[in-house]
């Protein structure tokens, strides 16, 4: 009986649902370009058979889709739902954003998905609104903070710059990287 339980164990943390294809994905993605991006190196990657990708997605562009609105939704949607929820100063859930970003990787794919973009008009539509979307919502903060609007467009602006920059470098692997946002809140904020 053990056996069984032990057995049922191991498949069930083994088993891979949509979002562990997708996060495959983006890192195939990521270090490959879109041209590495095949159902056969995904499942590699991950240690099973590509026949279990037809569990989750209809075909390649199916999965491709899905990465965009995943891309989309969790990583910049869902940031500014968290940001907005926010219960604090101005100022405050401004560093709290900057630091959620890199924490959370949220901006890690994005030099990626911009490289993708420019291959493909309907990828750069998507990108393009994110991104307006991302501008759009750290102007919001910084008017919030009491900045003129040209101010805080163009502080917004830097910001999402900066953040999508710092996280193509792999800010997190620099053991003050806390220090480096605190520095850059100081100055967008200064």
């Amino acid at each position: 009986m053990e056996s069984i339980e032990l057995s049922m164990a191991k498949e069930s943390k083994h088993r891979l649902n949509r979002e562990d294809w997708l996060h495959s994905a983006l890192e195939v993605l990521d270090e490959q370009g879109i041209d590495g991006v095949k159902i056969v190196i995904i499942a590699e990657r991950m240690g099973v058979t590509s026949g279990s990708f037809y569990w989750h997605f209809k075909n390649l562009q199916d999965l491709l889709n899905c990465l965009l609105e995943y891309w989309e939704r969790e990583l910049t949607d869902a940031v500014i739902i968290m940001a907005k929820s926010f219960h604090g100063a101005p100022g405050d859930r401004i560093l709290n954003l900057m630091t959620q970003v890199v924490e959370e990787d949220a901006a890690k794919y994005d030099h990626a998905i911009w490289v993708w973009a420019k291959r493909d008009p309907a990828v750069r539509e998507v990108f393009e609104r994110t991104l307006h979307r991302r501008f759009d919502f750290a102007r919001w903060m910084f008017r919030q903070f009491g900045f003129s609007e040209k101010q805080a467009m163009t502080r917004g602006r830097l910001m999402v710059a900066y953040l999508m920059g710092e996280s193509a470098i792999d800010l997190k692997l620099d053991p003050k990287w806390k220090a480096r946002i605190k520095d850059m809140h100081k100055v967008l904020t200064g």
